[in-house]
Order: structure tokens, then C-alpha cells, then sequence
């Protein structure tokens, strides 16, 4: 059975704890703001829960929200059929003199706890930190160059720390202009196919909430990623799976394909395989050639990677056994 409830009504209610990265550890809540514009005196927020599913959740969650006097303006739940597990989301505003942030994460973990949850987050855009992350990438700038204008015009939720790189960039180059000009700086770390460089990389990002691959064209190691802890993103060239190898676009095109995509995933061990957040398709056909197929693949790769950056910071995406996410 699949239970989906949504309403934009402000209904009495509604709200929750503290947050989870892809290992439901983290407890704190960055991204992009919601609109505030409600009551200069309510403050906007989001809550997110996965628990076992049971009896009287929602009307526990409810009624904390309604017992501080916050107010739902948007709920959604999803209860996999036969998986006896319970997700939901909700978006709800509150006065924070009268519910201050430190309480509700503490009435949140209260519940939590009641119902066993593995993962409970609350975030208060306007009072918590943003995402501290940082960026790889190899030679291709394309997404690069989209998350910094993303970031520069205040649709990218996060705080850039770092960019790194495997290939060296000029100085004079728009890229490196724009990111001094913004104080993010950038690394140049040679990799070879017997050093990958992973220790000096987990020292820059080591004070990070995740990592993005803005098409870097490197493999991380489960060393490296047991290191890190914390969610890795990644922009795949394609739907996957597909074709693999150098110049995947000119491999796609010289088969004739009809259909391109993009692909955007939490980085697993195993290549290509963690589970997905966000993909995207366009056709093509006979007309393209091959400048105009690149771009089309290009584009798709800079929407996928935004899209995916955008859910996961406004804690849209959850996961949902060991391969699949709950998206909502």
C-alpha cells in the first residue's frame, strides 16, 4: 500500500528533529531558504522522518507542531508496500520565540526515539548554516561553471569551501578570476594512476558536509570514502547504464542513439552503482551533429547536477533500502 498525503492549506501541526546524511548521523540542516513571506514573525521550516511504520505518527508529529502553534503549509508521506517502513516530509512555519530552535530539535528527538526512527532532521533555513562543500573536477567546466553562477546569484544553498582539480587551470582564465575574485580557492593536485592523491584531498574537504564531482574523472576509493563519512554526489554522462570509456557523447553519437541523458548519484564502492537522485533525458536525432549532440549531453549534465544539489539540500532526498532513494 502507498499512503501519499499532500495539502497547501495551513493546516494546525507539523514538524521534526534533527537530520541525516546518507548514513543518518548528521543532525544539522543547511540549504535554501523557504519563502518566508508568510509573517515577518513565523519562521519557515522543514522536517524530515523514516521510522518503522506504525500507528499515530503522523498525529504525532502533528501534534508536536500544533502544541508550539506552527502551522503545515505542505505534507507528504510515502509507506512502501509491504517494506513496514514510513517516510515523510513536511513543511511547516513557526514562531521561534515561542518554539526556539534548540527546543524543537530536542521535542523532535523525543519522538524520534519513541518510534525508533532512523533518521529524523529538522531545518530552519533562516537560523541554521548552510552545506559546506566542496568540488571536483577534471578538465570539462561546464558544471563548474554553472554551480558558481548558480551559487553567485543565490540558487545554489550551499558555501562553496574549495574547488580541486586533477588538471591545472591558468590564472587568467575566467574561472580562475571569478574564484578569486570570491575568495574560494582552488587546488591543482596531479593524480596518476598509482597515486590518486586521496590524502591530500580528504584534508581540504575534511571540514565539508559533502562532496560534489562536478565531472571529475577520477575513481575514489572505498579507503577514501570510509574516510570521508559524509555523502559524495556525482554527474553521470548518461543513463545508467551506458556507454563507458573515453569520449562517451562521440560513442553515443557514432551508435546513432535517439535518446541522451544525465544521471546524478551518491558514489558508491562500486562504480556507477550508488543509488540514484535525479536523471534527465532528451532526444536526438539524424539532424545533430556532433558539436550540437555534446551540447544537448552537456546541458542535460549541468540540469541534473543542480536539480539533485537543489533536492538534497532541502532535504528532499532520503534513502529507501540500499540501492534506491525516496525523492520527494
Amino acid at each position: 500500500m502507498i499512503r501519499r498525503v499532500s495539502t497547501n492549506s495551513c493546516l494546525s501541526a507539523t514538524a521534526f528533529g534533527s537530520f541525516m546524511k546518507w548514513s543518518f548521523n548528521s543532525s544539522k540542516f543547511h540549504g535554501e531558504s523557504l519563502d518566508s513571506s508568510v509573517s515577518p514573525l513565523l519562521v519557515p521550516g522543514v522536517h524530515v522522518f523514516h521510522c518503522p511504520d506504525v500507528v499515530g505518527i503522523v498525529a504525532k508529529l502533528s501534534d508536536c507542531i500544533a502544541a508550539k502553534g506552527g502551522n503545515i503549509l505542505g505534507y507528504d508521506v510515502f509507506v512502501p508496500e509491504n517494506k513496514n517502513v514510513f517516510y515523510s516530509r513536511s513543511e511547516f512555519i513557526f514562531d521561534p520565540v515561542k518554539w526556539p530552535r534548540r527546543q524543537m530539535g530536542e521535542d523532535f528527538q523525543t519522538i524520534a526515539q519513541k518510534f525508533n526512527a532512523m533518521s529524523s532532521v529538522v531545518r530552519v533555513p533562516s537560523l541554521d548554516p548552510k552545506y559546506k562543500i566542496a568540488l571536483l573536477l577534471s578538465k570539462q567546466d561546464h558544471c563548474l561553471v554553472e554551480m558558481l553562477h548558480k551559487w553567485q546569484d543565490g540558487k545554489l544553498p550551499v558555501d562553496i569551501t574549495c574547488v580541486i582539480s586533477n588538471h591545472e587551470r591558468a590564472p587568467n582564465t575566467h574561472i580562475m578570476r571569478f574564484l578569486q575574485r570570491h575568495g574560494i580557492s582552488y587546488h591543482y593536485l596531479p593524480t596518476t594512476d598509482q597515486n590518486k592523491i586521496e590524502e591530500e584531498i580528504l584534508e581540504l574537504v575534511k571540514d565539508t558536509d559533502f562532496l560534489v564531482l562536478a565531472r571529475y574523472m577520477q575513481l575514489l576509493s572505498g579507503n577514501f570514502l570510509k574516510g570521508y563519512g559524509k555523502d559524495v554526489i556525482n554527474i553521470h554522462h548518461g543513463l545508467l547504464p551506458s556507454f563507458k570509456g573515453r569520449s562517451p557523447a562521440k560513442q553515443a553519437f557514432d551508435a546513432g542513439v535517439k535518446l541522451i541523458g544525465a544521471t546524478t548519484h551518491f558514489v558508491t564502492e562500486e562504480l556507477d552503482s550508488g543509488p540514484i537522485i535525479e536523471q534527465m533525458v532528451e532526444r536526438v536525432s539524424h539532424r545533430d551533429n556532433l558539436r550540437s549532440f555534446v551540447q544537448k549531453s552537456e546541458d542535460l549534465e549541468k540540469k541534473c547536477l543542480m536539480k539533485a544539489i537543489k533536492s538534497y539540500c532541502e532535504l528532499r532526498v532520503l534513502p529507501y533500502g540500499t540501492q534506491k532513494t525516496v525523492v520527494f
